[in-house]
């Protein structure tokens, strides 16, 4: 089983979005998928209950309550949505469940700072020291031919043990996906390609056995 978390101590970054979509396509390329949210929030879940009945199943857990208790041991991906304001003890108890750590950034010098701090923190962690997670980050929600997305770029590619897996653009997409609880690769083609190799280097990585510890 692959565990997947989603994660940044700064909220409204799209953590949600990277973890729902995700679910979306390992479901979708016929994976036994599991989406735990462990945001009180529920907004992975939410879109979850959006999810049309004849789209590949996802099996939703209440994590934020009841942990991973309920996970079926036939899960071959698991993909945990992490609460916004993560820090100490919680950040530790959340990473010891990952094989992977995503972090989208947006950008914003406010954003690029809360990440600086949240990394540091994040490889303190004895996942990260020991059992040697992977942690891949995400610039999200970008307009590439802007000032403040070079400067997000140059901060994303010196970040130290970590990799930089992917360029996603703002977009409507995103929202029309959710609304209709589906993933961005269950849009129709002419409608959502430019998405779609937005997030190819990351799945790429993710498929990859670079992604997970060795």
């Amino acid at each position: 089983m692959h565990h997947i978390l989603v994660m940044n101590s700064k909220g409204g970054c799209g953590k949600s979005t990277l973890a729902t979509n995700l679910a979306a396509y390992f479901a979708q390329e016929g994976y036994e998928t599991a989406l735990a949210d462990f945001d009180p929030q529920q907004t992975s879940l939410d879109w979850l209950r959006r999810r049309p009945s004849d789209r590949p199943e996802i099996s939703g857990l209440a994590a934020y309550d009841e942990g991973l208790k309920h996970l079926s041991r036939r899960t071959e991906y698991l993909v945990m949505d992490a609460p916004a304001r993560s820090h100490g003890k919680e950040v530790a108890d959340l990473v010891k469940r990952a094989d992977t750590v995503i972090i989208p950034v947006l950008p914003s010098p406010i954003d690029m700072a809360a990440t600086t701090r949240f990394v540091d923190e994040l490889k303190d962690t004895a996942t990260i020291k020991k059992k040697g997670a992977k942690i891949g980050v995400v610039a999200n929600r970008v307009r590439e031919n802007t000032k403040v997305f070079g400067e997000l770029d140059e901060y994303l590619e010196g970040i130290s043990r970590s990799k930089y897996v992917a360029v996603l653009r703002e977009a409507q997409n995103y929202n029309r996906a959710y609304s209709r609880g589906l993933g961005i690769h269950e849009l129709p083609e002419y409608l959502a390609w430019q998405d779609w190799d937005r997030w190819e280097p990351m799945l790429e990585w993710l498929w990859s056995k670079s992604s997970r510890p060795k």
